[in-house]
């Protein structure tokens, strides 16, 4: 991906609209959220962990991340943001090392979270990989992970996440990411709070989106919904067809010319 493609996802979080950000997990899964409006792409790192056979939690290894991030840059033509995880390293230089080589597979962007440790090391990884990155352009989307890992509750909650985001933009985040947030309120508080693109993910018991924009909330992602989704209609049709029920091929799925061409002309 070029500068302007960095300008154009960056610009997509500074409009009047939320950024609705779909997660693929291969060139397919991404190619067809392009072709159905998604004006950015960004990968799951569980849902193309399981699409590669491993389990997530930093178990894909390297070299197959980037295979699926390069399969997916040359299909699409819209911005694609990585889920990085931790960065697959406690060592920040070594964090810095593979985001050169996400950077130069394609991506404009990447997640990289704090998990269930303290602040300090995210903070050391953003500015390892600042230093790396120089004047070459990338969003970081950094993700705190207070809400989804049970850091802290209520208003405790609100103040972990302002502490952390707060320090994770002063080491060159641009986005902060609050998985499992579901609070229009409590995204207000942060929003007010620190000076991020803050990034909320779908989830049951969401608030509306209308709320979460006014609230100061500028992106919303799918994380691993999609391929749940996807990988759920499949069983389901799956466990019917072995039990020798043929009804959910009656049903109307892709066409496969418009598959076909998708690729064979894109």
């Amino acid at each position: 991906m070029t500068d302007t493609a960095h300008s154009r996802f960056a610009a997509l979080h500074a409009g009047d609209a939320l950024l609705l950000l779909p997660n693929a997990w291969d060139a397919a899964s991404a190619r067809l959220w392009q072709e159905t409006g998604a004006q950015a792409v960004a990968t799951s790192s569980a849902a193309v962990a399981w699409s590669r056979g491993y389990a997530d939690g930093g178990a894909l290894p390297r070299a197959a991340l980037l295979d699926s991030l390069r399969d997916i840059v040359r299909v699409v033509s819209v911005p694609v943001t990585v889920d990085f995880e931790a960065g697959y390293s406690d060592d920040p230089d070594a964090v810095a090392d593979f985001v050169d080589d996400v950077v130069a597979a394609g991506a404009v962007g990447i997640n990289i979270e704090d998990g269930s440790g303290e602040p300090d090391l995210l903070v050391a990884k953003l500015r390892a990989i600042r230093a790396r990155l120089g004047a070459r352009p990338l969003f970081v989307n950094a993700r705190t992970d207070v809400y989804l890992a049970g850091l802290a509750q209520g208003d405790a909650a609100v103040s972990m996440a302002i502490e952390r985001l707060s320090r994770y933009r002063d080491a060159g985040a641009d986005g902060g990411f609050v998985p499992w947030l579901a609070s229009a309120q409590d995204a207000a508080a942060i929003a007010a709070a620190v000076p991020l693109a803050i990034n909320v993910m779908a989830r049951p018991g969401l608030a509306p989106l209308a709320e979460l924009r006014a609230a100061g909330v500028r992106r919303v992602s799918v994380g691993p919904g999609l391929f749940k989704i996807a990988f759920g209609a499949g069983d389901d049709a799956t466990r019917a067809f072995l039990d020798g029920d043929l009804a959910p091929f009656e049903r109307p799925g892709l066409d496969y010319g418009a598959l076909n061409r998708m690729f064979r002309d894109g």
